[in-house]
């Protein structure tokens, strides 16, 4: 019987595989296994000089402009372990110890090792987990798991459902996720030629440009730019009304000039003149159906709750760890629809979840598979709720301030699948003495699944038209009167979450889960380019800099950016070789270099003078110098706020320790007990006081 490591993804991950298959070692199925883990990516590439010859160091390290594109042929693509700072103690951590960890777990006898990591459309689980096995110089086989959410049944499925992937150059995940990951590393190139312009243009920012962001970020001024310059230009036409408010009007053609749209009220006047009141005709109703609206993705979602206070970086976090308790679906998905299997596997829930969310579940008839919704082809499928149904939304709140609201939204949006569809009766008619004058509008027969939730109304962007649909109830007719209706050019809306979601789907550009982490990554830290506040989007001064800078280039294209990730896929199903998708880069680089260098200089002429970067004054502590085991040392007389007494101070020259109330990072008081210590810090030798090592528990 043959023995496996399984590598999951995350700690979480990793729970759940032992909750499937019951326990973190033991047998499943004909093979015995052990469960391990690792804690997302851990390793990263190299930066630019230390992936190439010594003699082209300096060239790769530098920033100057004269120094790219650059060859990418040139670099070895070597990786190294991740350094990151812990945020609860504060300490610089390496994911050295997790691959040593790795390494000598993996030499306890296992014939392979199984990637368990997400299947992620990106390729990203496979990646991170090729990474992993590189690292610690994995030459046995390797086995690919892949399951579409982490439920008991998916995962023993995929257990069930080994395949062998130990020649990882075969291994069509791999390729598109590594080459997806060398494409972004080699667009570093143009964050160095718009930060390195924008700088030489007085603007002290770092403009990060990427093949989504710069799309976003673009777009965004744009319609930024639309609503400053709009002037509004009113019109002046005739239109009727009958008794019950519907209204007749003409078809407006296509193109900027309308022949009866009037600049000026008195010139309406004039045309009115011509009309009088007239019979209603062809009254027609015709019964139609609206079947419900398709199955959101995680942008969707994210557009959705924005205008709630909801951000992005909240959903996305808040949604991770609803999966990761599968009470919701896997959230990296590209579907929109779900297969038969998954249909059936949540059918059975489905009273349950309707009670949750306040839904009659006598609305929900429709339970056979809607062939709109329900496909034979897709993998992790749309976003749905998970096989863990909660008690009450409310108690969704431990994993995230959205996570009640994601659940609702999420739930009723499936049980309208399962409502029958809309009916309606489609009104028509016109005007005997002017026929051109019609109207049209609907009246509600039967509203069947949007009791449940209508998903394409809570998606819809508002454009800003005029909305003159006569959902009036009264008769048509017997006639209608001219009047004078007053309107004018539509003011651009104010960016959105909504409004730059409907934008990517539009344009094909990424999945939904990659558009919503863009978008909260742009909007984090000091350096973010955006803000987002309940759903309304704004630029920063970096943000704004960053989109002058893309004004004119391919990386702002979304009709590039679609082609990039449409190669992704290619590279991927082996339609395409790595190289030719790098190639991509350099000719995206060489393309935008001359356009980004010339948009700096329109800098200051859109934005104004960069503002004056004010520097806080540097607190300089006092210096005690004193003797101290035979020498002479300078070290501070304050330490975390606390300065030493002259008493502290000859107790810490002679070597002896000292003790004082002091308080954490966090704030949490405790007694710090120390002594002077020669130290080292960034490479440099100091004297100072040095806290006790924390006794072993």
């Amino acid at each position: 019987m043959p023995n496996y490591l399984i590598l999951t993804e995350k700690p979480s991950a990793a729970a759940n595989f032992g909750k499937a298959l019951g326990g973190k070692s033991g047998s499943f199925d004909n093979f015995t296994y052990t469960i391990t883990n690792l804690r997302g990516h851990v390793m990263t590439l190299k930066d630019p000089e230390q992936m190439v010859a010594e003699d082209l160091k300096k060239q790769y390290k530098s920033w100057l402009i004269k120094h790219l594109p650059w060859r990418l042929e040139d670099f070895s693509w070597a990786r190294t372990y991740i350094k990151q700072r812990n945020l609860r103690t504060g300490k610089i951590e390496s994911t050295k110890k997790l691959i040593d960890d790795l390494k000598k777990e993996s030499k306890a006898g296992f014939d392979a090792i199984i990637i368990a990591t997400d299947t992620d459309p990106s390729g990203e689980g496979e990646l991170l987990a090729w990474e992993a096995l590189d690292a610690i110089s994995w030459r046995g086989q390797v086995l690919r798991a892949n399951f579409m959410d982490e439920s008991t049944t998916g995962i023993q499925k995929a257990m069930r459902q080994l395949r062998d992937v130990s020649d990882k150059m075969a291994d069509g995940e791999y390729i598109k996720g590594e080459s997806r990951n060398r494409w972004d590393f080699a667009s570093m190139q143009l964050t160095r030629i718009a930060t390195t312009s924008a700088k030489k243009a007085g603007f002290q920012v770092v403009a990060r440009e990427g093949r989504l962001k710069s799309v976003i970020v673009w777009r965004i001024y744009q319609q930024l730019e639309a609503i400053k310059n709009y002037v509004k230009t009113p019109f002046f036409e005739v239109k009727f009304k009958d008794p019950a408010g519907h209204i007749f009007g003409r078809v407006t053609p296509q193109g900027d000039v309308v022949p009866w749209r009037f600049s000026t009220k008195a010139q309406a006047e004039q045309d009115i003149e011509q009309y009088h009141n007239s019979a209603v005709v062809n009254e027609k109703h015709q019964t139609r159906t609206q079947a419900p609206g398709k199955l959101l993705d995680l942008a969707g979602l994210a557009s959705i709750l924005a205008p709630r206070g909801f951000s992005s970086k909240e959903v996305l976090s808040t949604y991770q760890k609803m999966y990761e308790a599968q009470v919701v679906s896997y959230p990296r998905t590209e579907d929109k629809t779900v297969t038969p299997d998954q249909f059936n596997d949540l059918l059975p829930l489905v009273d349950r979840i309707a009670a949750v969310v306040g839904i009659d579940p006598s609305l929900l008839t429709h339970r056979t598979p809607r062939p709109t919704h329900v496909k034979e082809q897709g993998a992790h499928g749309a976003n749905r709720p998970g096989e863990n149904v909660p008690n009450t939304t409310e108690s969704l709140s431990k994993y995230g301030a959205s996570g009640p609201a994601i659940y609702d939204v999420l739930a009723k949006n499936y049980l309208a699948m399962l409502a029958e569809d809309y009916v309606y009766a489609h009104v028509t008619a016109n005007l005997q003495d002017y026929p051109d004058f019609k109207t049209a509008f609907n009246v509600p027969i039967k509203l069947n699944f949007k009791l449940v939730y209508d998903a394409q109304k809570a998606i819809k962007v508002d454009d800003g038209e005029e909305d003159e649909n006569n959902a009036t109830k009264g008769k048509l007719g017997p006639d209608a009167t001219p009047y004078l209706h007053e309107g004018a050019n539509p003011k651009p809306q104010a960016p959105t979450t909504k409004w730059i979601m409907a934008f990517l789907e539009k344009h094909n550009v990424g999945t939904g889960a990659t558009r919503v982490a863009t978008l909260s990554e742009m909007a984090l830290g000091t350096k973010a380019m955006l803000s987002e506040k309940r759903g309304k989007l704004d630029l920063t001064e970096t943000g704004n800099v960053s989109a002058i800078m893309v004004k004119d280039t391919w990386i702002a294209s979304p009709k590039i950016t679609k082609r990039l990730f449409e190669m992704m896929d290619q590279v991927g199903q082996f339609e395409m070789t790595m190289t030719q998708v790098l190639d991509s880069a350099t000719k995206v680089v060489e393309h935008d270099l001359p356009i980004m260098v010339n948009n700096a200089q329109s800098l200051e002429t859109l934005l104004g003078k960069p503002k004056p970067k004010i520097r806080k004054p540097r607190k300089v502590s006092e210096k005690m110098t004193g003797t101290w085991q035979g020498q002479e040392v300078t070290f501070a007389r304050e330490w975390s706020g606390h300065v030493f007494t002259d008493d502290e101070l000859q107790k810490l020259l002679s070597g002896a320790e000292v003790s004082f109330p002091a308080k954490s990072k966090r704030g949490k008081p405790y007694t710090a007990v120390g002594k002077l210590a020669k130290q080292t810090f960034k490479g440099n030798t100091f004297y100072g006081f040095k806290l006790n090592p924390k006794p072993k528990k």
